[in-house]
Order: structure tokens, then C-alpha cells, then sequence
């Protein structure tokens, strides 16, 4: 309970926060503080697990991400989550996140980087989690109801459109802000979510020679199949986009940050539970997914070709206890929201 009521301080201390994203959405007349976050009026059913988010006036890449990857995304799961648990172990100990922190999660996905902070903050903090897809909330809220959890709620939402101002002391993405089409307006409303002073932290991959786990594959599928036109549909800018610390320093700058730092954070990744699982994965999602999909026709004709190249490569990595593992490296850049 008391967890309850410290969450449900904040919300009401910051009500500016469903308003301010809901500036830029098409929202039902009933939609509320409550319905935006989970709190609700005496005697109502709804609970911060089910809550329900508005209707987002949707950008081209926000549908993108709705209608093709949110599908296959579900389906690999395990790895997009699991895989990445090395990684997560190697950075969430070194994040400045503090008991009764206010957080605010940035294309939080499945919600378990959410559900990380929630633990971190403790009962008298609060973690909200923002993700453009609503069936990848659908599993965060059914985590929070499993667990019990009074202190983490998710709204849908795009980062790139509209934030809450000054309101969180720590605003995080994992493996988002690499997606943004305009990375720096994204980057300046997630500065201008955090109280002066505040401090933010994304991670985003390194170039690709140090990522094979997403770049092997894509050259293997390139052996058989062409690039992706410029008409092609995708899921954004892409995994390296920020891979350059000069260029996403210079983003950053201008999205308004200071004291900003770059560490470098290598580890393995799962690709898969076998290698069938990892050649699936490989082209489902990611480089050599885009690939693949763009191709159509002619990639169904030669799927059987490039699976066996691809299970050729797959089988040089290394087979761990849970499956296929690979390198990869990011970068964990932190910055802060001058005072």
C-alpha cells in the first residue's frame, strides 16, 4: 500500500504527464489521468497492469513497427529479451538509479528494463515505460499483474512526437533512440523530461565489424539477394545509426545535454536456441530480415540456398548451454539535463 500511495503521489504531483503526451494524439473523450496511467477513481477495476493508452496518430515507421515487426518480434521473444541478459548484467550495476528515483523508460518494449528500474527505485519510487507498440505493452502490463508490482506503469506513446517536461530524475533507453527518425528532436524531449540536473542513459549498438550477432547475416543473405530500394519499408534509421561517437556526441549536443560520456560495453548475445531458431531469427528481424522481406518473391525462391549459407556460418559460433551465442558491442552514453 505504501508503495501504492508514493506511485500515486507523483502521478498526481506530475498530471501534466498523460496531458503533455496526449497533445499530440487522437484521444477518446473519456481518456483520463487514470485511463493514462493506471490510477483510478474509488471503486474502479482498472489497476496499473491494465491500463489503456490512447490512440497515437501514428508517423509511417510507428505503424511499421505495429503491423510487420511487432509480429516477429513476439515470435523471438526469447531471444530479444533473453539473448540480451549477458549485456544486461554488464550495464544495469552501473546505472545511476537510486532508491525513490522517478524513471521514465523510453521504447521500454517488453517491459523488462521497466521492470529492472522498478526493483531498482523501490517502493517509494516509480518507473513509467513508453513503447510506439501496443502488443509489446500488452506483455509488460500482464508482468506487472503477475508480480504484483505497484510501481511501474506503461503508456503507449512516441517519444519522438511528445514527453512530459521535467518530471523523472532518470530517463533510460536500451536499444531505442537508434530508431528515431529525428534523433535529435527524440534526444531533446527525453532532455526535457528530466528535472534539471536530471541524468540520462542510452545504449545503442557500435559499428558493425564489432557486431557480428547482426551484421554476419546480412552479408551472407547479400550473397544470394539485392539491397533493400529506397523505397523500401523499414523500421527506421537502423541498428548502427549511432554508432558514431562523434556524430551522436554532436546530436547530443544539440538536443541540449552536457557532461556527455561514452563507455564501450562488450558482450556475448543469444541468437537462438539451436541453429535453426538463429537462421529463423536472422531472417525475421534485423539487417538481413529487412533484406529478406524486401526481396519477396525471389527470397522465397531461394530460401533454401541462403538458409544452408546461413547455417554454414551459424554453426562456426560459438553453442552455449541455452544456444547460439555471438559478440556484440554498444555503447552506454550517459549525459545530463543542465540545472
Amino acid at each position: 500500500m505504501h508503495s501504492q500511495r508514493a506511485f500515486q503521489h507523483f502521478l498526481m504531483k506530475n498530471s501534466g504527464f498523460p496531458n503533455d503526451l496526449a497533445k499530440h494524439t487522437k484521444s477518446d473523450a473519456a481518456m483520463t489521468l487514470a485511463s493514462a496511467t493506471g490510477l483510478q477513481p474509488k471503486g474502479s477495476k482498472m489497476n496499473t497492469a491494465v491500463a489503456q493508452s490512447p490512440t497515437i496518430d501514428d508517423t509511417a515507421f510507428v505503424r511499421f513497427w505495429n503491423e510487420v515487426l511487432a509480429p516477429k518480434f513476439i515470435k523471438f521473444k526469447h531471444v530479444l529479451v533473453d539473448g540480451l541478459s549477458h549485456h544486461s548484467e554488464a550495464v544495469f550495476p552501473t546505472l545511476p538509479v537510486h532508491e525513490g528515483d522517478h524513471v521514465l523508460d523510453v521504447g521500454c518494449g517488453f517491459g523488462d528494463t521497466a521492470l529492472k528500474l522498478a526493483a531498482r527505485v523501490g517502493p517509494t519510487g516509480s518507473v513509467i515505460g513508453i513503447d510506439c507498440c501496443e502488443t509489446f505493452l500488452d506483455y509488460a502490463r500482464a508482468e506487472v499483474r503477475a508480480r504484483s508490482l505497484n510501481n511501474v506503469t506503461f503508456v503507449r506513446g512516441d517519444a519522438e512526437i511528445a514527453l512530459p517536461t521535467n518530471q523523472f530524475d532518470f530517463v533510460f533507453a536500451r536499444f531505442g533512440t537508434m530508431f528515431f527518425a529525428n534523433p535529435v528532436a527524440g534526444l531533446r524531449n527525453m532532455r526535457r523530461a528530466l528535472n534539471p540536473g536530471g541524468r540520462m542513459v542510452h545504449i545503442v549498438w557500435r559499428e558493425r565489424a564489432d557486431n557480428p550477432w547482426l551484421s554476419m547475416a546480412k552479408d551472407v543473405v547479400l550473397r544470394f539477394l539485392p539491397p533493400p530500394g529506397d523505397e523500401a519499408q523499414t523500421c527506421g534509421p537502423g541498428p548502427f545509426s549511432m554508432s558514431d561517437e562523434t556524430v551522436v556526441r554532436a546530436m547530443m549536443k544539440s538536443a541540449g545535454y552536457e557532461e556527455i560520456e561514452f563507455r564501450r560495453v562488450d558482450a556475448p548475445v543469444l541468437v537462438g536456441r539451436d541453429v535453426k531458431d538463429a537462421i529463423a531469427f536472422q531472417l525475421a528481424i534485423g539487417p538481413a530480415g529487412e533484406v529478406f522481406r524486401e526481396a519477396g518473391a525471389e527470397a522465397d525462391r531461394k530460401r533454401d540456398d541462403i538458409e544452408a549459407a546461413l547455417a554454414e556460418a551459424i554453426n562456426r559460433q560459438k553453442i552455449a548451454a541455452d544456444g547460439i551465442v555471438m559478440d556484440s558491442s554498444s555503447w552506454v552514453i550517459s549525459a545530463i539535463n543542465p540545472a
